[in-house]
Parts: C-alpha cells; sequence; structure tokens
C-alpha cells in the first residue's frame, strides 16, 4: 500500500511538472524527485519482503493493510512538508522578501 500510494504521488507530480508552465519556479521537480525516491525505497521493501516471505506477501491482514496504508499517506504529507519548506526558503516569486521589506 505504500508503495502504490508514493507511486501515484510521484506520477502525479510529474505529470503536473511537465505540463505546468511554472513548474521550475515553483521547484516542482525536487517534489517529483523526493517522491520517486520514496516509490524506490518502498519498492525494494517489497522486493526484500517478498523474497522473505513468499506468496504470503499477497495476503496482508486489513489492520497491516491499513498500517500501510497510514504509513504511505504520511510519506506523502512529510515530502509536502520538505517541499514547501524548500519553496519559502528559496521564495521564487518573491512574495516573502516584499512581506518582510514592508
Amino acid at each position: 500500500m505504500t508503495l502504490l500510494i508514493t507511486v501515484f504521488a510521484a506520477v502525479i507530480c510529474t505529470v503536473l511538472w511537465y505540463a505546468a508552465p511554472s513548474a521550475s519556479d515553483m521547484k516542482l521537480g525536487t517534489l517529483c524527485l523526493i517522491y520517486w525516491g520514496a516509490s524506490l525505497m518502498w519498492f525494494v521493501d517489497a522486493v526484500v519482503e517478498y523474497i522473505e516471505d513468499g506468496a504470503a506477501y499477497f495476503l496482508p491482514a486489513a489492520e497491516n493493510m491499513c498500517n500501510d496504508a497510514f504509513l504511505g499517506l504520511s510519506a506523502v504529507a512529510f515530502g509536502l512538508v520538505i517541499w514547501l519548506v524548500i519553496v519559502l526558503i528559496k521564495d521564487p516569486k518573491g512574495r516573502i522578501r516584499d512581506i518582510l521589506a514592508k
């Protein structure tokens, strides 16, 4: 579930990055890298878990799926927080600088 959620976030972010004209200003490429990195991490985790558990990997308990979904959503939210901090620090449109200058 974590892999699925982060891959969806990475794909959506990549489409937005590719389609948006101001994507480089808003550092969407950084957000894409965060999500693709998380997806790669969960993919490696899934492969290792499959090697250890075999076919039982595909029959998770409902409680485990709920925990994995919460972890995936938490990873996506944490990626957004990191991206937001980066955007606020870089201030691509100069709005924070204008507010502080007043």
